[in-house]
């Protein structure tokens, strides 16, 4: 009799178990079915800021009318570039006038180039001498 008396506690106990896990488990799916519906309404007022920002892109169309203005300045760059060059042309013809002049001077500096040129012959010797002591 106490045997039996055991096995019908037992069998009662793993009853109630069971009951409780099962009861747990349909509470977490009907949370997580609350949550889903929560989430929707929320994606609803999501859309209600999207319009707001469609009012934004009406401001971005004046942006584009500003690029066109930059092509022009572009246009009339070009043209003072081509006055410039008719310019720098005539001034390099009076530069080669500056240059001729200056030659007649360079003939009285020719003389003192030569004494220049003795000094460092008798430094190219002296260098070889040493140089061939080291060797």
């Amino acid at each position: 009799m106490e045997n039996t008396v055991e096995r019908d506690r037992q069998k009662k106990r793993k009853e109630k178990q069971r009951r409780k896990r099962r009861s747990k488990k349909k509470k977490k799916k009907k949370k997580k079915k609350k949550k889903k519906k929560k989430k929707k309404k929320k994606k609803k007022k999501k859309k209600k800021k999207k319009k707001k920002k469609k009012k934004k892109k009406k401001k971005k169309k004046k942006k584009k009318k500003k690029k066109k203005k930059k092509k022009k300045k572009k246009k009339k760059k070009k043209k003072k570039k081509k006055k410039k060059k008719k310019k720098k042309k005539k001034k390099k013809k009076k530069k080669k006038k500056k240059k001729k002049k200056k030659k007649k001077k360079k003939k009285k500096k020719k003389k003192k180039k030569k004494k220049k040129k003795k000094k460092k012959k008798k430094k190219k010797k002296k260098r070889d001498g040493g140089r061939m002591e080291y060797q």
